[in-house]
């Protein structure tokens, strides 16, 4: 997971939506991010390439509505990660019989609130158009995911604009593409208010009590998190008779550095961070670690919810899921025993701490439902 500060360039996504052989979207796009990322890294703005040929999404197979933020299978929960980190996008897209490629629909239809408060832009191509028939239905679907088409465009005729496979560049096509990339900074910068706001709510997602909001965590929950961890520790001390817990020790550069391997999310209530978890792959072990609720909003099933959603997760390749607790945290072992997890005896496990082990269910051809004897992930 990456924790974006303020001050860090804004992130621009370049997304191919052709993947038919013999395509000329990845040269477009190749030409588009040449000609721009000399004035991207000037105005602070970061300029990536995602061809979805690439990313190969099926269609669409997710059981659950995007807007729940719950993706079962690891290509959505790949390309969730992708588009969220991107603060705005430029679709490179033909046109097909007057519309958009199926395999843009299908891209844009997976996710949901990972899209919301983010500006796009389009280059289109094509004989007679230019393709701007398929931009002008991409628009009726980008502003029902709330996100904002900018009014800058790049049209190239195939004829004019290309040869052999390759864009040919001419003055005015650059200047084009940098008022696109110029409009696309200023209407991110102004909409990011916006995404800051409403960042993980996923209406779709029902928690045990009303107000939850479910969210991968960020830099800006990091100072409160630390509060409420210390909060939640403090208990935990008292439960097991000693204040040499690292959870107490941890100062805020230390847990910013952790975050470069964890995964975070946190849940708000009406405003308010009330509970967090994190977890990290190692090996074929999805491991998880400080899940901790606001004491206030103890017994209320928020643990038992984000435990459950930490766990859906986990990579496909996971066969268990493990977690340490401390030895007399007789309340954390009576939940975890109810979600199914068993006291184990493992090398490194922590002095005063108990490790436990829940193994993955098989959902799928392939899937171990074994548990071998967990390793304990290194630092």
């Amino acid at each position: 997971m990456s924790l974006r500060f303020p001050d860090t360039p804004l992130r621009v996504l370049v997304i191919v939506a052709s993947t038919r052989p013999g395509r000329l979207g990845p040269a477009i796009a190749d030409w588009f991010a040449r000609t721009t990322r000399p004035h991207a890294a000037t105005d602070g703005l970061v300029v990536d390439i995602a061809d979805l040929a690439d990313v190969g999404l099926p269609l669409l197979d997710e059981p659950e509505h995007p807007s729940s933020g719950s993706y079962v299978h690891e290509h959505t929960r790949r390309w969730s990660r992708t588009v969220a980190a991107a603060d705005a996008f430029v679709v490179v897209t033909p046109e097909y019989n007057f519309g958009m490629p199926a395999v843009l629909k299908n891209a844009l239809d997976f996710l949901y609130q990972e899209w919301a408060w983010k500006p796009v832009g389009f280059v289109s191509y094509g004989n007679t158009s230019a393709g701007t028939r398929s931009v002008q239905m991409t628009k009726q679907v980008v502003t029902t995911l709330r996100m904002m088409p900018i009014g800058a465009t790049v049209a190239l005729r195939i004829a004019d604009n290309t040869r052999e496979g390759q864009v040919t560049g001419s003055a005015a096509l650059d200047r084009a593409a940098r008022g696109v990339l110029l409009e696309l900074g200023r209407v991110a910068r102004a909409m990011r208010p916006l995404r800051i706001e409403t960042e993980g709510e996923h209406t779709g997602v029902r928690g045990p009590v009303n107000a939850l909001a479910l969210a991968e965590g960020r830099a800006e929950d990091l100072a409160e998190l630390l509060v409420l961890q210390r909060c939640c520790w403090v208990q935990e001390a008292l439960a097991n008779d000693t204040l040499d817990l690292a959870p107490l020790r941890e100062t805020l550069d230390e847990l910013r550095a952790s975050m470069s391997t964890w995964r975070l999310w946190c849940v708000r209530r009406d405003g308010r961070l009330v509970a967090a978890v994190r977890a990290r792959a190692h090996e074929r072990a999805w491991l998880i670690g400080r899940l901790m609720v606001a004491p206030d909003q103890a017994g209320t099933g928020i643990g038992s919810w984000l435990l459950s959603h930490a766990e859906g997760q986990a990579p496909e390749e996971t066969t268990h899921f493990a977690l340490f607790t401390g030895h007399r945290s007789t309340r954390n072992i009576r939940l975890y025993e109810r979600a199914g997890y068993a006291v184990t005896t493992a090398e490194d496990t922590p002095d005063g701490s108990v490790h436990l082990v829940k193994p993955r269910l098989s959902t799928g051809p392939g899937r171990q439902t074994g548990c071998p004897e967990p390793q304990r992930a290194p630092g």
